[in-house]
């Protein structure tokens, strides 16, 4: 079990440092503003702003699936199989 834990540590941890890097390059006009890291992009006008933009998505996403697979999805999988070996057991 602390092996999933720490895959899904893991994922949330770099799609967390690479969402905030990548927000911190294109989604923050100023350091003084309330809201960062989620306003929209501006003043992207290169493919090397679209990629870091597509980057930023992508690590978000990391962050957010990436744990839940490993700390929900996956556990879930195995009590559910337990629990269906165990109804199987006691059927025979």
């Amino acid at each position: 079990m602390t092996d999933e834990f720490m895959k899904g540590f893991a994922l949330f941890a770099l799609g967390g440092l690479g969402w905030l890097t990548f927000g911190g390059w294109y989604r923050t006009p100023s350091y003084y503003d309330i809201v960062q890291l989620v306003n929209p992009a501006e003043g992207v006008d290169s493919a090397y702003g679209e990629i870091g933009l597509v980057a930023g998505n992508a690590f978000f996403w990391l962050m957010i699936l990436g744990a839940l697979t490993f700390w929900v999805l996956i556990p879930a999988s195995r009590e559910l199989r337990a629990a269906l070996d165990d109804d199987a057991d006691a059927a025979n």
